[in-house]
């Protein structure tokens, strides 16, 4: 048998081991072969002469045999697991519920970690995230397992100086010692947004479409209800707004409402009514129209803030006696515990029992003007006490002859009993001061470019 020439030899042995790695990782050296192909390709197009080579020209070709270094596929991809499950970081928000334990929170923010749930439960400041009432925002962030990497919870002070303006931030960090804690007390941030709503059916339900809060809505139908009753809001009336929400690390906070309507527009049928805040230098505050009258008359036109007449200054059907008499208030009908509050300034000449009434207070407002507030759930004034406009004196009920919760409300004027809506809508108003005017136009251009912008995006919106 002829001998084996050594290159042979060599070359065969090559092809053994090739043919054997195939074997073992073909989709790996399939993609280095097609690597080193397109290298080779790219490398022959680059070198290619456009004219035949001289023969003589050409240099004698020579073999180079270097060892080259094994690479561990499957150890290289054992690597690239850990780095990217090193790398991977969960975002998770939730709200703290009452009754809540570590275990029932950190379920359902998907944290699969024993020792998380125990350091929830054993370190004192960590407890509080858990203690008192729910409603703390928490947010955390694990790895792709589940581990706890850091919990930050947000929610109010505990000093009463800095409740509306500061938050409580705890942060529960995982180092390589374990877990470890950091309250501190910050500062919230005020940001303004923007809103409008086409009304369709009701005026809560249009702003509930256009993501505008229920309580930015309360505040549109309290600052123009001498103006217009939303309680019958027309078909295909406008309302923009432009209010400040408070945030905790640019996160809207919950546990309290939305902050102040900076400005506001009502319109319909041809007509605009419009309002801003305005504080004055010397500290006074409220709702103006676009001339510098105040929106606030002497009389509020409702002692709710949101509520459904169920029955008005007329005659009517008595449910309790069957008969039919005069009704000398209104009914306002609202779930037990509604705040109710005063409709003016004046003192409290009565708090307490009244045979049908049930709870009741009545107020004085001077100048021969009395209110009277029946079947309250509570009374959270005293006798003599003096309070003023918008100040909170009770809350809804059902006492006294009462065949559901409901706030009934009189009003007299020397005696005579008169229709609450029409002394509201003919009360008092006050002018702003002619020394503030040129810092309140400055307001009102402000607030008429606020929102015009509003209703623009509301457009742009609506035609996408």
């Amino acid at each position: 048998m002829k001998a084996l020439n050594p290159l042979h030899s060599l070359l065969s042995d090559a092809s053994l081991r090739a043919g054997q790695a195939i074997s073992r990782h073909p989709r790996a050296v399939g993609s280095t072969l097609a690597a080193s192909l397109l290298g080779f390709a790219a490398t022959a197009f680059g070198l290619a002469p456009l004219t035949a080579p001289v023969t003589d020209q050409v240099p004698r070709s020579r073999t180079v045999i270097e060892e080259l270094s094994s690479v561990d596929i499957g150890n290289t991809r054992s690597q690239l697991d850990q780095i990217a499950e090193h790398d991977l970081q969960m975002l998770r928000n939730d709200t703290t519920r009452s009754g809540d334990t570590a275990d029932s929170l950190l379920n359902r923010l998907n944290v699969i970690d024993g020792e998380a749930t125990t350091f929830l439960r054993s370190d004192m400041i960590a407890r509080k995230v858990l203690s008192g009432s729910g409603g703390k925002m928490v947010q955390v962030r694990t790895n792709s397992a589940g581990s706890l990497q850091e919990l930050i919870a947000r929610y109010p002070t505990d000093n009463p100086s800095q409740a509306n303006s500061h938050f409580n931030r705890l942060r529960i960090i995982r180092d390589p010692f374990g877990f470890s804690t950091e309250l501190q007390t910050v500062p919230l941030v005020a940001q303004t947004k923007l809103g409008t709503a086409l009304v369709q059916h009701s005026l809560f339900s249009a702003t509930d479409q256009a993501n505008i809060p229920d309580t930015v809505a309360r505040q549109v139908a309290e600052i123009f209800a001498n103006d217009f009753d939303f309680r019958q809001v027309p078909r295909g009336a406008r309302v923009s707004v432009v209010y400040e929400t408070l945030t905790a690390d640019d996160e809207p906070i919950t546990w309290r409402q939305m902050g102040r309507i900076v400005a506001a527009q009502f319109a319909h049928g041809g007509r605009d009514y419009s309002a801003v805040w305005f504080k004055d230098g010397s500290g006074k505050s409220g709702y103006f129209d676009l001339q510098g009258q105040s929106k606030r008359r002497s009389f509020l036109s409702s002692p709710l803030a949101a509520s459904r007449v169920t029955s008005g200054f007329a005659v009517r059907f008595h449910p309790l006696r069957r008969t039919w008499a005069q009704h000398k208030g209104i009914d306002y009908a609202a779930p037990t515990g509604t705040p109710v509050r005063s409709v003016a300034n004046g003192y409290v000449d009565f708090a307490g029992w009244q045979n049908g009434y049930g709870n009741v207070i009545s107020l004085d407002h001077g100048n021969g003007r009395n209110t009277l507030y029946a079947h309250l759930s509570r009374i959270d004034v005293q006798m003599g006490q003096r309070v003023s406009q918008g100040s909170t004196i009770g809350a809804v009920g059902t006492t006294g002859w009462s065949t559901g919760p409901h706030l009934h409300f009189e009003l007299k004027v020397n005696g005579v009993h008169q229709n609450p809506q029409n002394i509201a809508s003919s009360s008092d108003t006050e002018m702003l001061d002619p020394s503030t005017r040129f810092q309140f136009d400055q307001v009102v251009k402000s607030a008429k470019t606020k929102l015009s912008l509003a209703q623009t995006v509301a457009i742009a919106r609506s035609l996408e």
